[in-house]
This record gives C-alpha cells, structure tokens and sequence, in this order.
C-alpha cells in the first residue's frame, strides 16, 4: 500500500489538494482543489473547459499536493477524465462538501487521479 493509515485518513478529510497539471507550452499550472478520497484514488469535479481538464485531456500526469506545507504529503499520479461520476464518487462528494455533483452543470468533468509514486 502507498499510503499508510494517517496519510490516508489525512486525504480524506483535508478540504482542498493541490493539482499541478502541466499546458501544451509545457509551462506547470496549479491550483487548490476539492477532492474526495476513495479507494486509494483522488476524485475532482471541474468545468470541462478549465485549464486543468484541457492539461489533462493532452497529458494525463499530475501531481498533487495537501495544502500543510509543514507536514507534506506530495504524489505523482495518472489521470483519467471520467464521463460520468461513479455512485460512490457523487456521495462522497455530497457528504463532504454538500455537493450534488450530478446536478452541477458549470462543475461538470470528473477526473480520477490514481497514485502513482509518493514524493513526500
């Protein structure tokens, strides 16, 4: 397992994570993000039109980040655009957050993000 018992619980409650995705141009883009954490995978919800949704259409290798800089946890993954969220992703989501994904039209692209190698 990549991930031990407190980093795991740390990625399900932290609110935002930081993605880093990278343009055509090859220049990085990152943003803070809301995610679920479910079975060993990131999940986002994003515009399809967004930059990160654009990156990842073009190059599926991200990195993500929890926003406590003093106790880093750092991963590199592969993303994969979903076309339409899982049962189980949408309830995270909605009991996170309070967020019913599936009626979000601006919000409308699932990402699922699989890790691949912890880096911190």
């Amino acid at each position: 397992m990549m991930f031990d018992s407190a980093d795991t619980t740390r990625l399900e409650q932290a609110a935002n994570i930081w993605l880093a995705t990278v343009r055509a141009d090859n220049s990085p883009h990152l943003v803070p993000i809301w995610f679920v954490w479910l079975d060993n995978k990131a999940y986002l919800c994003t515009a399809r039109q967004s930059v990160k949704a654009r990156n990842i259409a073009a190059n599926r290798r991200v990195a993500l980040a929890l926003e406590d800089g003093s106790d880093p946890l750092v991963f590199e993954g592969v993303a994969q655009i979903l076309q339409n969220a899982p049962d189980a992703v949408a309830a995270a989501f909605l009991k996170k957050y309070d967020w019913d994904i599936r009626g979000d039209s601006t919000y409308d692209l699932v990402i699922e993000i699989t890790p691949q190698r912890v880096v911190l």
